[in-house]
């Protein structure tokens, strides 16, 4: 776009900091909810590139045909300063790049997150349009990358009605005020406005993303369970956790099965654990080179909770690393706070201006809403608990904490008080399933998640759960999404065959990996009476991508029936299982 001028938008809005939300609305011309063309634009940049966006079933294509709103312009109160022409410049090498591309997040309650990186300090703009492109496009001034946050940079942006947007970024150097290109995505809001009851909801989760050495092979077309996600054409994206395997080395090649060569793509310090803070930010840098990543960052918005592989591998308050020759820095505590820092940095999460009753500037858990039929409810699993134990603790106290008191309080007031049909608890590791962790000075064995191994009456983190259950029992429609352990499978708690009973029976469905090792089954603890009802894993651990054992999940809630889908999905977006909740 060289040294042309930028036109003048019809809306504008000046907006400083992280979570700077303008009050503005779309022109009149974006009041229909058909799909986008499909096909692909070049857009500066040769990483950004517009997605293809797709309709898969005639429930959608209906509901995208027939339910568009008008939208009014909202009044705007005094002049608003426009950007600047971009200089012209000699070399293109003075234009800022945006080499990751751009990610949406925790869409819902009439806004999403828009995240993009740069190369250099530089500062954010973004402009919103509609099915007809930019020309009367809302522009919004985002905040200063700067080198203090890895160069990313996130701004909060008003949704509303049901249109689907098209939304693009760019940068301008923050000495020499030249622009660079323009990043373009696509954004759907959340459901809102009389109609909100009547719009089907589609999302897709799962976890572990480059673990176990499994990284970006493009030999096999790269990370490509992205693609197939982004072709069943999701509202939103869950991430479970484990974004990122920071204990996990990835070098140039692996020995798959069969004696096959796994070819990664590398880049700079990826070939040891994460340990300093660039190191970290470094793994999350490194997955967004992959090509399906990025283009399905730029159609689908994303919700992102943390497991253990963001730090080390089953890390809690007790994890030594004394014994561990890869780490030279020992102390857990400081790898965490790096971790967290570049967590919060990459992941497309809405910010927080102070700090929380728990010193938190960020909660990972919180609460999206997505329109009148669903809520979701995403739960850190990591930040409060006690050090990984024996897990057999009589009654509940800091040792057996794992959601924590603020946290579990919270969670279960919020389900009470949820006036959406559905309730998705995003739970980042499983709660009836044995996850080990070794053994603890005495030879007992010591267990990394929930479950004990104990099949009799709720001890250690079962209390907490045992708690929450019996909190929420008169709490309709509730249903438990995870990841974790490497392999995909759908799980029945029923009261009738537990040793705690006062709870509602519910389901639990498994998904993953997305790009990692395959592993399980692991074993059930029948203290909360789960029972199997579909799973599929690999015939040996740690088998690669290429094995096919790679799985997604998949929901749909129809507003007509009021009933939940669930699909298991593999790494070609076909199903293994299904199964159909009826609403209560």
């Amino acid at each position: 776009m060289g040294g042309t001028s930028v036109p003048t938008p019809l809306c504008e809005i000046a907006a400083s900091g992280q979570n700077s939300i303008g009050t503005v609305v779309l022109p009149q011309s974006a009041t229909t909810a058909t799909r986008l063309p499909s096909a692909p634009v070049t857009l500066g940049h040769p990483r950004c590139r517009a997605p293809a966006m797709h309709d898969h079933d005639a429930s959608r294509r209906r509901f995208l045909l027939q339910s568009g709103s008008a939208l009014g312009l909202g009044a705007l109160g005094g002049a608003l300063p426009a950007l600047a022409a971009p200089a012209l410049v000699s070399a293109e090498s003075a234009r800022p790049r945006l080499p990751s591309g751009l990610q949406f997040g925790d869409v819902g309650d009439g806004g999403a997150t828009v995240w993009a990186r740069a190369d250099r300090a530089a500062r954010l703009w973004v402009e919103i349009g509609d099915e007809d492109g930019f020309r009367r496009a809302l522009r919004l001034r985002g905040p200063l990358a700067t080198a203090a946050g890895d160069f990313t940079a996130r701004l909060d942006v008003p949704l509303s009605g049901t249109a689907a947007r098209r939304v693009r970024v760019a940068f301008e150097d923050a000495h020499s005020g030249v622009r660079s290109d323009w990043c373009e995505g696509r954004l759907r809001p959340a459901p809102s406005g009389p109609l909100a009851h009547t719009r089907p909801v589609r999302l897709v989760w799962g976890g572990d993303v480059a673990g176990q050495g499994w990284g970006i092979n493009p030999e096999i077309g790269g990370m490509r369970i992205f693609e197939a996600m982004r072709r069943r054409d999701p509202d939103f994206f869950l991430h479970s956790g484990d974004a990122i395997y920071a204990d996990g080395p990835i070098a140039e090649q692996a020995t798959a099965e069969d004696g096959r060569i796994w070819r990664n793509l590398v880049a700079d310090g990826v070939h040891k654990v994460a340990e300093t803070l660039d190191e970290y930010r470094g793994r999350y840098r490194y997955n967004l080179r992959d090509e399906n990543l990025r283009r399905f960052a730029a159609q689908v918005p994303q919700i992102w909770q943390w497991d253990d592989h963001e730090v080390v591998n089953n890390w809690s308050p007790a994890k030594d690393l004394s014994a561990d020759p890869r780490y030279t820095v020992k102390d857990i505590d400081l790898l965490v706070r790096r971790a967290r820092q570049a967590f919060l940095e990459y992941s497309p999460q809405r910010r927080a201006r102070g700090r929380d009753g728990d010193g938190q500037r960020t909660r990972i858990d919180r609460v999206v809403h997505y329109g009148p039929l669903l809520d979701v409810f995403v739960l850190d699993m990591r930040s409060y608990r006690g050090g990984n134990s024996a897990n057999l603790q009589s009654a509940a106290d800091a040792d057996s904490a794992f959601l924590g008191r603020r946290q579990l309080r919270e969670l279960a007031a919020n389900l009470r008080r949820s006036r959406a049909l559905w309730k998705i608890v995003a739970a980042d590791m499983p709660l009836g399933l044995q996850v080990p962790d070794g053994n603890d000075a005495q030879g007992r064995p010591r267990w990394e998640a929930v479950a004990n191994g104990d099949p009799g009456l709720p001890r250690g983190r079962e209390l907490e759960f045992a708690e929450l259950l019996h909190a929420i029992r008169a709490v309709d429609n509730v249903v438990w999404l995870t990841a974790d352990v490497h392999y995909c499978a759908a799980h029945y708690y029923d009261p009738n065959r537990a040793a705690f009973q006062d709870f509602s029976p519910f389901w639990e469905f498994v998904a993953g990996p997305l790009n990692a090792g395959s592993f399980g089954p692991n074993a059930l603890d029948a203290t909360f009476g789960p029972q199997v009802v579909f799973q599929k894993a690999p015939p040996a651990p740690n088998a690669s991508p290429l094995a096919g054992f790679q799985f997604f999940g998949e929901v749909n809630i129809d507003p007509d029936s009021r009933a939940l889908s669930v699909d298991l999905r593999d790494i070609d977006g076909r199903s293994v299982f299904a199964k159909t909740l009826a609403a209560a």
